[in-house]
């Protein structure tokens, strides 16, 4: 199988791309290389013969058809866009035109590029989205794959936005596709503009923690190997223009997150003097802020029997010892553009 996956120097993208290869999948690599990509990634895979890497905008539509036209996949796994919600808030633009526009032309290539095969059954357009189109929950329930959408912030928005037009394209046209809505990742290769990552390389500087609020904000939080492994068994095994809710099973208020990580590093590599939970310094919410999401699995876990591997401890105590294992990938990304700087204030 051919699998053109967008975004895969990304992190969600290139774990996907790390573990396809793994497996013997033709990998293309489509990634346009913005501020919160990184090729380091996928460093593992790049030589191997199954993997190949375009550098590709998918706002360019040319360039996306050409892609298509030379590749001809059997798959496509969506996965780029713009991501951080604090940087929607001070630049929305920028996530409608790669999260709505591109996600559109995306469609039309891939519609293209299966009628020109002769429109095989084995085609799949995968979307993968995220549960912040559910909204925000209150102290109890989870959201389904039934749970009506209310984005409340504009990366949830366009997000949201493009789902709606991936199932338009297979209720209309006929695409083959299957769409994934997750929850929070954390592991390796995650991007320094991000809770985790930021609360590790925080600590290990010795500046404030930050916190917003309260820090009473619920997320259910999921390892990204574990999110790859349940994205390729969707490409594989999902049924045809259904969505699957993927969780972690491992719910937590951001202050006992930031609690537990600390905890970790006091163990792997302690202070001088203290914890490095007496960082920890609350500051004012983000606008809009969801007070909880929360994923039911029981679509994946039930049709498909996939589970996650880990705990969020053991996941947690894998993603800390590979940032301290690994500063010369971690080290240069702080240069780039809004790393370590408080984002999402102009509302």
């Amino acid at each position: 199988m051919k699998i053109i996956v967008t975004g895969g120097a990304g992190f969600i993208g290139s774990a996907v791309v790390r573990q396809a290869v793994r497996e013997g999948l033709e990998v293309v690599n489509l990634d346009a290389l913005t501020y919160a990509a990184c090729l380091d990634n996928v460093a593992s895979v790049s030589n191997a013969p199954n993997y190949s890497f375009v550098k590709c905008d998918i706002t360019d539509r040319a360039a996306v058809d050409a892609v298509f036209d030379e590749h001809a996949p059997d798959a496509v796994m969506h996965l780029a866009a713009e991501s951080h919600v604090d940087r929607s808030i001070d630049g929305p633009g920028a996530f409608i035109e790669t999260n709505v526009m591109g996600t559109y032309n995306l469609l039309e290539a891939a519609r293209a590029s299966w009628a020109a095969q002769g429109k095989p059954e084995g085609f799949r357009f995968h979307h993968i989205s995220t549960d912040e189109v559910f909204g925000s929950l209150g102290e109890t329930g989870q959201f389904t794959e039934d749970t009506p959408y209310d984005p409340r912030s504009p990366y949830s928005a366009s997000k949201a936005a493009s789902d709606h037009l991936v199932r338009a394209w297979h209720e209309t046209y006929g695409l083959p596709v299957v769409l994934t809505n997750c929850s929070n990742n954390y592991g390796p290769f995650h991007f320094p503009e991000k809770l985790v990552p930021v609360v590790i390389l925080n600590a290990l500087h010795g500046r404030p923690i930050p916190i917003y609020g309260k820090g009473e904000n619920v997320r259910d939080w999921l390892y990204v190997e574990d999110h790859a492994d349940a994205l390729l068994t969707v490409l594989r095994r999902g049924e045809l223009g259904r969505s699957y809710n993927i969780g972690g099973e491992n719910e937590a208020r951001n202050i006992d997150l930031v609690q537990m990580i600390c905890a970790l590093l006091d163990r792997m590599q302690p202070r001088e003097s203290g914890s490095y939970a007496d960082l920890i310094t609350y500051v004012t919410d983000r606008p809009g802020h969801d007070a909880r999401y929360a994923i039911d699995p029981t679509r994946i876990s039930t049709e498909l029997g996939w589970r996650p591997s880990v705990t969020l401890e053991q996941g947690l105590e894998k993603t800390v010892r590979w940032y301290l294992d690994n500063e010369a990938w971690w080290r240069p990304l702080l240069e780039r553009d809004g790393v370590g700087n408080r984002l999402g204030t102009k509302a």
